[in-house]
């Protein structure tokens, strides 16, 4: 079972908005959602489920958690943090509860975790977060943050017994449990945002400060860092809800779960042997020092054919892999370590077994009631067969998004059309095309878009008519030629950045919308290298989220085999050929050339080298940091 399948997030959204000019915390605009927008976006990908708590205004707060739960105290009044935490632990469905409160849009992405491992290590009731809070004339001290705290579910009669006193003190009841402290480097994720003015500076900051000052690329002031933009855009997307029912063997191969699949059996549904060889009872065994044991085979079983009989005293079975346990065994000697066997009997040495060996017990792998396979999982080919050995023929998955593509560009030719001086044939859509269809999307082509303001705004529109979401290629530089700007701007909410990386500077987000219907746009660079690394480090992502699934970068550390020049301030992606050193271990070099119009590179390439954004030159022999190929090429 997952971590993520043991826990129910609770957001903690009870109060008066006494400091927020009368309206709750949780509902006030921040960075184009709500406090608890945001406080949600953080929890749900680390908890089963996510549910609020709050005393007003549930009208308000059911709209911000759709499907999700909106639970008023059980006291009466506005009893503070453990009136809520009551009413969570009593609904909480799960083993764990993790809390939250409602105006910390900040708290990290590892909190479940860290605050589990304490958990189970510390063997605690609670673990909570700590912080060293440092300030001026004042020597450095912990800061416990009880109200980020991960709590077993059974700890609700404690906490009924210690309200019907009276009290109402969250750190005194903490303190009269097990508790284990996570010390957090980041205070500034534990930040609660308490006034207007707070909220309004914090609205106001750069956009490159999501919890502390990012600095700027050097030599290039106000361009983005990476892990901002796709922090913005993480924040901006949800899951597309529609639903749809798939057979096995008819679409749902590559697909996203959209519920737990349970398990209704036990698998396996019986004790089994785990090899070839021979069923018997432990208490047989030759003691250390006894001579060598021969039993005799009284029967013989096998998979799907279970013996009946149960051994006695010097009796054994010859068991099939697979094969059910006989009656009164409990171990499985293989064949081979046998020391002889002659027809009806085997002899056994001291010491080829313990007891209990080779013995594969009923729901080892699954028990029933179980997760089998989680929500937002996309279903590989062993996924299919796990939920074929359930006995279950037909999964609900997310409906196929759709993402409409187009390449912008007068320069740009279609293939089979003659090559015109000064112009090119489209690449950019092909690529798309294949990393959208890796990807398990719906694709619509719409072909070459020509560099005129109509024809841009016509195609954004029938775009927005028929997609989910909208890849551009080209049209987001700051060249003369690119309308896409202003038509954006009419259309919808879309911001263009300067991002501090290479290939893909330039990049545009946001939401095109029309008089009925919407989609999320990605402005894509027009350069093909670039086009392919702002889809995988920015589009993919997001997609994946829309999708209900989790994008996975697998990176991992390699030796370069030379120089890689770089200068600090920017995040770049070079193109690498990763292998296998003489002595064992993984070694990259780059594909040579890293111009982001060299699409040969990207052929060549079976990794991206990323050379982080403090980084300079990099010497030969230095470890870098290298990302695998998923469904890029």
């Amino acid at each position: 079972m997952s971590l993520k399948s043991k826990i129910t997030g609770l957001i903690l959204a009870g109060g008066r908005g006494t400091r927020m000019g009368r309206v709750d915390k949780g509902l006030q605009p921040f960075r184009g959602a709500t406090l608890v927008e945001h406080v949600m976006r953080r929890l749900a990908p680390q908890v089963a489920t996510v549910v609020i708590n709050a005393n007003r205004n549930l009208p308000q707060y059911q709209a911000v958690a759709g499907a999700a739960p909106v639970l008023p105290d059980y006291l009466d009044g506005f009893e503070g943090p453990l009136a809520g935490l009551q009413i969570g632990l009593q609904y909480c469905p799960t083993e764990l509860l993790l809390t939250a409160p409602c105006d910390s849009p900040f708290l990290p992405d590892d909190l479940a975790e860290r605050l589990h491992a304490a958990l189970l290590e510390q063997n605690a009731d609670v673990a909570l977060a700590v912080t060293m809070e440092a300030e001026e004339g004042v020597e450095p001290y912990r800061q416990p943050h009880p109200v980020f705290a991960l709590m077993k579910a059974s700890l609700l009669p404690q906490l009924d017994t210690y309200l019907d006193t009276g009290a109402r003190r969250m750190e005194s009841w903490i303190k009269s449990l097990r508790v284990a402290e996570v010390m957090f480097d980041d205070a500034d994720a534990f930040r609660n945002i308490n006034t207007l003015a707070e909220l309004q500076m914090h609205e106001q900051a750069s956009a490159s400060e999501p919890s502390a000052p990012v600095a700027p690329a050097v030599g290039d002031p106000g361009a983005m860092p990476v892990a901002e933009a796709q922090r913005i855009i993480c924040e901006r997307i949800t899951p597309v809800t529609a639903t749809e029912t798939r057979a096995l063997l008819h679409g749902a191969l590559d697909r996203v779960l959209a519920e737990d699949i349970i398990s209704p059996i036990n698998v396996p549904a019986y004790d089994n042997s785990a090899m070839d060889g021979y069923a018997l009872r432990g208490a047989d065994l030759p003691a250390a020092g006894a001579p060598d044991a021969t039993f005799k085979v009284i029967d013989i079983a096998y998979a799907g054919r279970p013996c009946t009989q149960t051994p006695q005293a010097g009796e054994c079975i010859r068991i099939m892999t697979g094969a059910a346990i006989p009656p009164g065994c409990d171990s499985v000697l293989p064949q081979e370590l046998a020391s002889h066997i002659d027809g009806d009997s085997v002899t056994i040495p001291h010491g080829a077994i313990r007891t209990g060996a080779n013995r594969r017990f009923a729901g080892e792998d699954l028990k029933a009631g179980g997760i089998a396979l989680a929500k937002g999982k996309i279903l590989r080919p062993a996924d299919l067969g796990l939920v074929a050995s359930l006995g279950i023929g037909e999964v609900t998955v997310q409906r196929k998004l759709r993402v409409a593509f187009f390449s912008t560009g007068d320069e740009l030719r279609s293939l089979g059309d003659p090559l015109d001086d000064g112009c090119v044939y489209d690449s950019n859509r092909y690529t798309l095309f294949g990393m959208l269809t890796r990807l398990g999307c719906e694709v619509i082509d719409m072909g070459i878009v020509r560099d005129d303001p109509a024809a841009l705004e016509a195609a954004l529109r029938q775009a927005c008519t028929k997609a989910d979401a909208i890849i551009t290629s080209g049209g987001v530089s700051e060249g003369a030629a690119d309308y896409t700007r202003d038509i954006m701007a009419r259309l919808g909410d879309v911001a263009f950045w300067k991002l501090a990386m290479r290939p893909g500077r330039p990049l545009a987000f946001g939401k095109i919308q029309t008089e009925a219907d919407s989609a999320w746009l990605f402005g894509l660079p027009g350069n093909p290298v670039a086009v392919m690394v702002s889809f995988y480090m920015f589009a993919r992502p997001a997609l994946l989220r829309m999708m209900g699934a989790q994008a996975t970068q697998p990176v991992m550390q390699a030796r370069t085999t030379e120089a890689i020049r770089k200068r600090p301030g920017r995040t770049e992606y070079q193109r690498g050929i990763l292998s296998t050193g003489a002595g064992g271990e993984p070694q990259v070099r780059l594909t040579g050339a890293q111009g982001s119009g060299i699409l040969s590179s990207m052929t060549e390439a079976n990794c991206i080298v990323v050379l982080r954004e403090a980084q300079a030159s990099i010497a030969a022999g230095e470890m870098v940091d290298v990302l695998l190929f998923d469904g890029l090429v």
